[in-house]
């Protein structure tokens, strides 16, 4: 079997609201550096990418990290058109991934053979889904449409493959910025903790809305909607992993804004940079945002800056920057935790590079190990 690094009966576990699977418990006594793992293993790896453009990657790249040095490795690429954001389903059979294209769709993918094979296409009923997640119950997947600014339910079917849509959410309105928000732009969708609602990150209308998801007819409710600063332009939010924080990473602001949680309801609160002062001249944009799996630090990818900022995060969620080291390449558009915490890994869009760092779980801190995985224009990974 293509998963038997794991075994489907580990990965059935994993269920993800996003790019990487959930995060462990904590654990007590975190020991900085790699996960003290009895024994090294390589595990499944896959690198979402652009295909579109000079440079371009071929596909889905397919490939392995190693658990003992955080080395990544690709070694076949499935020719699917734009995969830019995985997520894999609560089976661990099933691999889902955006096709951000005009006439945009979301690509099921069995991992159970010897090699990915694609199930089937499905129209996600707009333009440019950026961002995908499989709801808590993996009976729909839903996916964010950038472009045309809307979020589509996806039915799965019982081989995982996907059904035509059973709604459309469109997002109405605009921002300040005319070049980035004449009109509604959702950058991201991911279930709260509790998966009860559904939270939408608009770019353009500098909002974030909750929806709860009938799973009897697939049909969304809007619930709240949230208004950040004009201008802001939220990207991505990661939730704390009590569920009483999130964090939202805004691209066009350059900050991140603390808020509380409960319900589906955000309560923004303090913003702040989302990185030290880039290079004179240079416009900083944040992309990823993640907590890690003990709730103490978050991280933030920044292009421009070129880095991934680290904050502490105090008992009341509250953030301290703690440091900012370099991604190691250019304009890091993704970063991801391994299921341990004990690695974070960095596409680099415009370097052709995916770096591995080692977590220090004692301090936050990022040291990189490993030689950069060399791949085309890299946008996601996805460690299982």
């Amino acid at each position: 079997m293509f998963l038997g690094v794991l075994g489907v009966g580990v990965l059935g576990t994993l269920l993800a609201a996003g790019c990487a699977p959930p995060a462990p418990a904590p654990t007590a006594g975190p020991t900085p550096g790699p996960n003290p793992t009895p024994a090294a293993a390589k595990r499944p790896l896959f690198v979402g990418t652009y295909t579109d453009g000079d440079g371009a990657g071929k596909g889905l790249g397919v490939g392995t990290w190693d658990a003992g040095s955080g080395q990544l490795a690709v070694s076949n690429v499935v020719p699917v058109a734009n995969p830019s954001f995985l997520a894999i389903a609560p089976s661990g059979e099933v691999l889902y991934a955006v096709d951000e294209q005009k006439d945009g769709g979301v690509n099921a993918l069995e991992l159970t053979g010897a090699a990915p094979r694609t199930i089937n296409r499905q129209s996600s009923r707009g333009a440019g889904p950026t961002h995908l997640c499989v709801h808590p119950s993996g009976r729909y997947v839903l996916a964010a449409n950038y472009d045309s600014g809307s979020v589509v339910v996806l039915p799965v079917r019982a081989d995982g493959g996907l059904d035509p849509a059973t709604d459309l959410a469109q997002h109405t309105g605009t921002g300040p910025d005319p070049d980035r928000q004449d009109g509604p732009h959702a950058h991201q969708i991911l279930p709260d903790p509790t998966g009860a609602y559904l939270l939408a990150v608009d770019l353009g209308t500098d909002s974030i809305y909750a929806y709860q998801l009938d799973l009897a007819t697939g049909k969304l409710a809007l619930r709240h909607q949230v208004r950040l600063r004009p201008g802001s332009g939220p990207r991505h939010l990661a939730f704390h992993p009590n569920g009483r924080f999130a964090y939202v990473a805004n691209e066009l602001g350059n900050t991140v804004i603390t808020c509380g949680y409960a319900d589906g309801l955000l309560t923004p609160g303090r913003e702040q940079p989302a990185t030290p002062a880039p290079p004179a001249g240079t416009r900083n944009y944040p992309a990823e945002i993640l907590v890690s799996p003990d709730g103490r630090f978050l991280y933030v990818s920044n292009r421009g800056a070129d880095n991934v900022a680290v904050f502490s995060v105090a008992a009341d969620g509250e953030l301290t920057l703690v440091g900012a080291p370099s991604c190691g390449g250019s304009y890091p558009r993704h970063i991801g935790l391994d299921p341990t915490g004990a690695y974070l890994f960095a596409a680099n869009q415009k370097s052709n590079t995916v770096t591995s760092f080692v977590v220090d779980r004692a301090t936050g801190g990022l040291s990189p190990v490993a030689a950069p995985l060399v791949t085309p224009m890299p946008v996601c990974t996805l460690a299982l």
